[in-house]
């Protein structure tokens, strides 16, 4: 049965398009790390025709948090990927999902057991603990095999199934990223195969699933070297061919001396989404942490990443975990989106900021361009209302007299006289555009001094000593309302 289930699967393999798999457990946090891995699974199988899987493995029932199905499915979504096959479709390969899938594990496990390869374990957790205590007093690893029944009892679903290890020896592979890797018999022992509750471990069950669901290429982190020999001689005592393994370097929290973690500022992937980041922007972002196209390409759409992805150009070391970066690569996303898409963004983040009125919405539409020039990200929107950036656009400017005096010693009697002059030649206007009122104004200001014509004119328009530019202000507020706080200014010197 195994030959020629192994035949048949080599046979699909080399005659079918490329399988890859996203295999995360519902335990809550989607780290940005796993989206990555993702990423590039999904994209090897686009690069090449192929299928690419979701699968849930929910094996471990204790740590399963409520919704986080649904909270891979939404992070995943987010950021573009789309699979052929998974959890919330179906597929040919169904269930999806490991819990529904016990009765596989169960006959691959008693496969294992006719073979020669498996055995119940007939110790209790307390009895297997005090081993472990006993080799830590004599300083020498634990290792179960030392432990290993001579006449184990009938595998009847109960206890726990372990893999028996009938070599020991070093293992060598190769690994798409890392190449040539090898480990020794230390590496090697009887671990679980499925536990007493019927669920099975990592071990067995990713192995199965991969088999039934003709997946060829894994891509997975690097904390699963050390796991690899276990795998390598349950894929042997089966009979079946490994598939192509890919060990994605780690992403490193800034300073690159330790994996990034919650404690270094990992957030779950869709808190970056409710901050305003774009999907875009972060594949762009995570798609480069360990990889690059191999040029001096820093924007990438999906499709271009697709085309690019090249496992060979994946890099061995860390990659970093860089804000600064993502912040910059999101200003990027922004400045090339449509005015209905930019708004269609934005609008999330005005809530309670101003009313929804018509007269507001068409005063959003004039500062659009100050408001791209001032975010990283479209919750940076709210910050600007809140820190009052924005709010002398909707209301009437706030400050002290002191304020309009250019440098704070220029005269108030000269300042006034400034501004009744500012008055006056914008009264003359017909064409209240940015650069009639420069052209109109300047020249004054030029002659008599730009501070002290400028300054109070900023700063009567927008009640800031940092704003935009006082003819962009003009334009924004049009002729009456410029006017309108020029000359409270004026009556206030």
């Amino acid at each position: 049965f195994l030959m020629k289930n192994n035949m048949d699967n080599q046979d699909k393999n080399q005659t079918k398009k490329v399988v890859t798999r996203f295999a995360p457990s519902p335990t809550g946090y989607m780290h940005i790390g796993g989206v990555r891995t993702a990423l590039y699974a999904w994209a090897y199988a686009r690069k090449h025709n192929g299928t690419f899987i979701l699968r849930i493995e929910d094996t471990d029932k204790a740590r399963e948090v409520e919704g986080s199905i649904q909270h891979i499915i939404d992070s995943l979504t987010w950021v573009g990927i789309k699979w052929d096959e998974g959890v919330d479709i179906g597929g040919p390969n169904a269930p999806y999902l490991q819990s529904e899938r016990l009765a596989s594990y169960k006959k691959y496990g008693q496969i294992l057991v006719d073979k020669g390869f498996a055995y119940a374990d007939p110790y209790t957790p307390e009895e297997v603990e005090a081993f472990r205590l006993k080799a830590q007093e004599e300083k020498r690893p634990f290792l179960f095999r030392d432990h290993r029944p001579e006449n184990p009892p009938v595998w009847d679903g109960t206890q726990p199934l372990r893999f028996k290890v009938t070599k020991i020896q070093t293992t060598h592979w190769t690994d798409l990223v890392y190449g040539e890797l090898s480990a020794g018999p230390e590496a090697l022992d009887d671990f679980i195969l499925i536990k007493s509750d019927g669920y099975p471990t990592y071990n067995l069950s990713h192995i199965i699933d991969d088999l039934e669901m003709g997946v060829t290429h894994i891509m997975r982190a690097d904390e699963f070297i050390a796991s690899t020999p276990k795998f390598l001689a349950l894929y042997e005592a089966l009979g079946i061919t490994a598939p192509a393994m890919a060990t994605l370097p780690p992403i490193m929290a800034p300073g690159g001396k330790k994996k990034l973690g919650k404690r270094d500022g990992a957030k779950d992937i869709l808190d970056y989404k409710a901050e305003g980041y774009l999907p875009e922007a972060m594949l762009n972002f995570l798609v480069f942490i360990g990889w690059n196209p191999g040029d001096e390409t820093e924007l990438l759409s999906a499709e271009e990443f697709i085309a690019a992805f090249d496992v060979s150009k994946i890099h061995r070391s860390g990659g970093g975990f860089n804000v600064d970066k993502l912040n910059w690569l999101n200003r990027q996303y922004i400045k090339k989106l449509s005015s209905e898409d930019f708004w269609s963004h934005a609008k999330h983040f005005l809530h309670d900021k101003i009313e929804d009125s018509s007269d507001n919405q068409e005063m959003l539409k004039k500062i659009e361009p100050i408001i791209r020039d001032h975010i990283e990200k479209f919750s940076d929107i709210s910050s600007m209302f809140d820190s009052g950036e924005l709010s002398y656009f909707f209301a009437k400017p706030q400050y002290e007299v002191s304020q309009l005096l250019w440098k704070g010693s220029a005269s108030k009697e000269n300042t006034k006289k400034y501004l009744e002059e500012v008055i006056a030649i914008l009264e003359s206007l017909d064409n209240f555009s940015k650069d009639s009122v420069h052209d109109a104004v300047f020249p004054y200001a030029d002659k008599t001094g730009r501070g002290e014509v400028l300054w109070p004119m900023r700063v009567a328009l927008s009640g800031k000593d940092k704003s935009p530019d006082p003819f962009t202000l003009a334009e924004i507020l049009g002729k009456e309302e410029t006017l309108a706080r020029l000359r409270v200014a004026k009556d206030m010197l």
